[in-house]
């Protein structure tokens, strides 16, 4: 059972979903029924936690098996009301079709009786050619886009107004009109504005992505070298040597070494093979040395500008997805043939460290994790160090995979808040836990290279659909599930610990 003051954390956080979702439904009734639904999937989404934490809070444990199953059955009834939503969504659509065709038709005729001497006054600062800013307007029309204002924006410019179709199909029609007047001369993007309205905001192709440097490209090769030497290090203090002091056994720290990098390569090459499928050009990954654990992973630019939302997804999503799967995989096949003898031995408090990795041992070891200390192969502390690699390049923050993750799936505000909720959940691990470096290496890095989020997608308005928010759920979900330890309590119900 819970202490007190355990059990007081848990009902604050019970009590703070709850004036959560009281205040969002306040707010979300006065939409009618779209607002209700997308209330309701909000509810769908918290309610596996809420209903885990009132459970351990009176003392019921669920197994790992239970809290999937509960998982499973969320994203089911998500993806059910997403569907309700979409069909409710257009319903009202096409009633308010006919509305808007008209009050197109109203602003293009009290637009064409202005005197249009002002207007050329205001299109000579916007900072596009004269002739080539008509051509962009021409591309607009009652059926994709009405345009209404025109505002210098950096070497081009946003148009404000009404967005008459659906925001994929209009964009669509909208970047062919552009490229077949211009070519690959400007790109325009489909975004909301600060006041939540859609805008169409077009720039010069120059400012795409650039591509990699000879010294970007050099100092990723340094940063591979480092690695290597790392993560041999950190292979030979997990066999309880220093290799720097006993270089001779080099050779023993390679097996272990090989089997950090088939997670690393197996990462980027989910990463690779998904941008190769969407036809977007990736950067070299820059990888991240550590003497902890031997790599805290890659960071990889975007060399293209990606088409919409879905496609940030996927491919952020696609490396933890390929990489976290390798990890899986050897921690089980580690678990499994680890016998009385092996290799390594650990305490069995090493299971205490994570909810999913002590779960999966629980299931595998079974009674062997009732001692203080167990054999076990070195491929579970390799399958377990691929796990906390991926999670942590899960994170809610920035351009991490779960950064671009949060972005894609729910839009650039709320990507925005969580990165700063994540430093802050950071920063107070850090200061709670002083012994272990890891919290406060990953504020620093967020903070100083991956703090700001991608830059918008062509189409920032399309949302992916249900399925891959659902696994983008997953993948979030077992991202808290690596990093977060067991309670004592409960560790010591699954008879984890001597």
């Amino acid at each position: 059972m819970f202490t007190g003051t355990e059990s007081t954390a848990v009902l604050l956080v019970v009590f703070a979903a709850v004036v959560v979702l009281t205040w969002s439904y306040n707010r979300s009734k006065v939409y009618g029924k779209l607002g209700v639904l997308a209330w309701l999937q909000s509810v769908v989404l918290m309610s596996p936690w809420l209903i885990f934490f009132a459970l351990f809070a009176v003392g019921i444990y669920l197994s790992l098996i239970g809290v999937l199953a509960l998982l499973l059955v969320s994203i089911g009834i998500y993806i059910w009301i997403g569907k309700k939503l979409r069909a409710a969504g257009q319903n009202l659509i096409i009633q308010q079709q006919a509305a808007a065709r008209i009050e197109a038709e109203e602003e293009s005729e009290s637009s064409s009786k202005i005197d249009p001497e002002p207007q050329s006054d205001s299109i000579e600062i916007v900072p596009i050619p004269d002739e080539d800013l008509i051509k962009i307007k021409g591309i607009f029309g009652i059926d994709t886009f009405f345009s209404t204002e025109t505002i210098p924006y950096q070497e081009g410019a946003i148009f404000k107004g009404n967005l008459r179709g659906e925001a994929a199909a209009s964009h669509q029609k909208m970047s062919t009109k552009l490229q077949a007047e211009l070519g690959e001369k400007y790109r325009l993007f489909l975004v909301d504005s600060p006041e939540d309205k859609p805008i169409v905001v077009v720039l010069p192709s120059k400012n795409d992505p650039p591509t990699m440097t000879l010294a970007q490209k050099n100092l990723a090769l340094v940063l591979v070298v480092a690695t290597i030497v790392t993560s041999l290090e950190a292979a030979g203090l997990l066999l309880g040597f220093d290799l720097s002091s006993n270089l001779s056994r080099y050779s023993e720290t390679i097996p272990l070494s090989l089997g950090l990098w088939s997670i690393l390569i197996a990462h980027e090459i989910g990463h690779w093979f998904v941008a190769k499928r969407h036809n977007i050009k990736l950067s070299l990954p820059f990888f991240l040395p550590s003497w902890q654990i031997g790599s805290f992973g890659a960071i990889t630019r975007f060399e293209t500008l990606l088409p919409n939302r879905t496609v940030l997804g996927d491919i952020a999503l696609a490396g933890p997805a390929f990489g976290g799967l390798t990890s899986l995989v050897l921690l089980i096949v580690g678990m499994t043939i680890s016998h009385p003898g092996s290799v390594l031995q650990i305490p069995t408090e090493f299971f205490q460290a994570s909810v999913l990795v002590g779960g999966l041992g629980k299931i595998i070891l079974g009674s062997a994790l009732e001692e203080s200390i167990v054999d076990v192969d070195p491929l579970v502390i390799v399958g377990w160090l691929g796990l906390v690699i991926t999670a942590l390049n899960m994170l809610p923050a920035g351009k991490l995979d779960g950064g671009r993750v949060v972005h894609a799936i729910y839009g650039r505000k709320t990507a925005r808040r969580a990165t700063v909720a994540t430093l802050i959940v950071l920063g107070i691990i850090s200061l709670g836990n002083p012994g272990n470096p890891i919290p406060l290496y990953w504020a620093v890095l967020i903070i100083f290279l991956q703090r700001d989020l991608e830059r918008p997608t062509l189409n920032e308005l399309t949302e992916p659909d249900d399925t891959r928010a659902a696994w983008a759920l997953l993948g979030l979900f077992l991202m808290l599930s690596i990093l977060i330890p067991l309670n004592p309590s409960w560790a010591g119900n699954l008879g984890i610990g001597g």
